[in-house]
C-alpha cells in the first residue's frame, strides 16, 4: 500500500500537477495540504475521474487539507482540543485495507512566523493538541499514519543551511522539542527509519534560487505507529516534481507499506 503526502500550494493552480502525480505514482492514499480553496472549489470531478474518493476540509484562500483514497473512507474533520479553532488544518480518515483498516491523517501544521507574535503561540498550542490526540490514537493500537506539512525542521541534517534558519519558527528549540515529544509517544519518522543521509529535502523556497542551489529543508513528514512502522518497506521523495513548470515549493513524499 502506498501512502503519500504533498503540500500542493493551491490545488486550483496545480490541478494538472496533481492529476499527473496520481496517474504516474498511483498512490492508494494521498494527503494534501494548503489547498487554498473551499470544499466546493476543490477539483472533485477531475480527481474522481482518476479513480479516487476525495474528502476535503477547505478554507477560502488559506490552509485546507484533503485525503484522496482509492477505497471509500470514513472521515473526521478538525483537530480536537479547541472548538473555537476555525483554521482548516487537520483531516483524519479510516481507510479499509484487506481485512483491517489504516487510520490516516493529513496535517498542515502552522508556520508560526514571526515567532514573537500570536502566530507562534498558536503553532505551539496546535502541536500540544496534536500530541494529545496522537496519544489517544496510539492507544487504539491501529496501523496509523500521521502525514503532512509539519513546518518543523527536526535536526540540523534536515536543512542545507541550518544557520539560515536560526530564529525561524520552523527551527526554534521549542518547536523541535514539541516534535520530539510527538515522536516519543511511540511514533516513527518514516524517512529517518530508512535513511540517515543528509540532503533529503522536501521543500525549496521560491526565492534566492533555493531549488537551483539545492538549498532545501525537510518539513514534510510521515509519522508511523508501531504497527505501521513494522510494515514499512520504503520511502520515496519525488524530488523531480519540483522541477516542473510552475511547481509547488513542496514535493510529494511517499511510503510503501507491506
Amino acid at each position: 500500500m502506498k501512502i503519500a503526502t504533498w503540500n500542493v500550494n493551491s490545488v486550483r493552480q496545480r490541478t494538472e500537477h496533481l492529476l499527473r502525480y496520481l496517474r504516474d505514482a498511483k498512490p492508494d492514499v494521498l494527503c494534501l495540504q494548503e489547498l487554498k480553496c473551499v470544499d466546493d472549489a476543490f477539483p472533485r470531478m477531475e480527481v474522481e475521474a482518476e479513480g479516487y474518493n476525495a474528502a476535503v476540509h477547505g478554507q477560502k484562500g488559506f490552509n485546507g487539507v484533503a485525503i484522496l483514497a482509492k477505497a471509500p473512507i470514513e472521515v473526521v474533520r478538525g483537530l480536537p482540543g479547541d472548538p473555537d479553532d476555525e483554521q482548516a488544518r487537520y483531516i483524519e480518515a479510516i481507510v479499509p485495507n484487506g481485512d483491517g483498516i489504516i487510520r490516516v491523517a493529513s496535517i498542515y501544521l502552522p508556520n508560526g512566523n514571526p515567532p514573537q507574535t500570536e502566530k507562534y503561540s498558536y503553532k505551539l498550542a496546535f502541536m500540544d493538541r496534536l500530541i494529545a490526540h496522537a496519544k489517544e490514537l496510539l492507544a487504539l493500537e491501529e496501523t496509523l499514519v500521521l502525514a503532512g506539512d509539519y513546518n518543523v525542521i527536526p535536526t540540523q541534517s534536515d536543512a542545507a543551511d541550518p544557520a539560515a534558519w536560526e530564529g525561524d519558527a520552523l527551527f526554534l528549540p521549542q518547536t523541535r522539542a514539541r516534535f520530539r515529544s510527538l515522536i516519543n509517544l511511540g511514533l516513527t519518522d518514516a524517512m529517518r527509519a530508512t535513511s540517515d543521509e543528509p540532503g533529503l529535502y522536501t521543500f525549496w523556497d521560491y526565492q534566492a534560487g533555493a531549488w537551483q542551489r539545492n538549498k532545501g529543508i525537510r518539513i514534510d513528514h510521515l509519522l508511523l505507529s508501531p504497527r505501521a512502522a513494522d510494515r514499512l518497506n520504503a520511502v520515496t521523495i519525488h524530488k523531480e516534481r519540483r522541477g516542473e513548470d510552475k511547481p509547488s515549493d513542496h514535493v510529494p513524499v511517499e511510503i510503501s507499506l507491506a
